[in-house]
């Protein structure tokens, strides 16, 4: 790469390690283009006030393409997280705060319950952020059996692997290391 991020969600979504969801946000968020997505807090309210209750992530991407600002993506979306965040509460909404009360579809009831997202704490995601964070700290490369004690997880080895494939870290003579910049 030149040393820059792409601006498009298609050129973001291609970069190693980044999904849709991170691509649309940063495209969205950086250069202010107009692209749909749904985090937790915009699923909640786009759901309950278009459907009456909570979208599902296919719901709530379609639900931003069709309503989300044109002019003004970015600021439609903190708009979205925000009164996610502090007045469309998961188990307290605050419906006498929220400023689309008049027009929202929400009784106060949700359907059936979804199923919990697994802890960030057991999730590969830690241990592969633990891993570069490891090897950020290092001068050097740092040995596959070291990195292991250092972060005391048996996934290391294998998410080196996976990070290696992705270009994120290279693996050299049983040493790992950030790729030279």
């Amino acid at each position: 790469m030149s040393g820059s991020l792409p601006r498009t969600v298609a050129g973001l979504d291609a970069l190693p390690g980044v999904g849709l969801y991170t691509a649309s946000a940063v495209a969205c968020f950086a250069y202010d283009e107009r692209t749909a997505f749904a985090d937790t807090n915009i699923r909640r309210v786009l759901g309950r006030t278009i459907l009456g209750r909570i979208a599902t992530d296919r719901e709530a991407v379609e639900l931003d393409a069709r309503f989300g600002s044109k002019r003004q993506p970015a600021r439609w979306h903190h708009a979205l997280m925000d009164i996610g965040a502090t007045i469309c509460l998961a188990k307290r909404p605050r419906c006498d705060a929220c400023p689309v009360r008049m027009t929202c579809r929400y009784d106060g009831v949700e359907g059936p319950e979804r199923r919990k997202q697994s802890p960030f704490g057991a999730s590969d995601r830690r241990v592969r952020g633990a891993i570069v964070r490891h090897l950020a700290m290092s001068t050097g490369g740092v040995k596959l059996d070291a990195l292991r004690r250092g972060i005391k997880d048996a996934r290391v080895p294998r998410l080196v692997q996976v990070l290696a494939r992705e270009g994120l870290v290279e693996v050299s003579s049983g040493s790992v290391r950030l790729p030279a910049r």
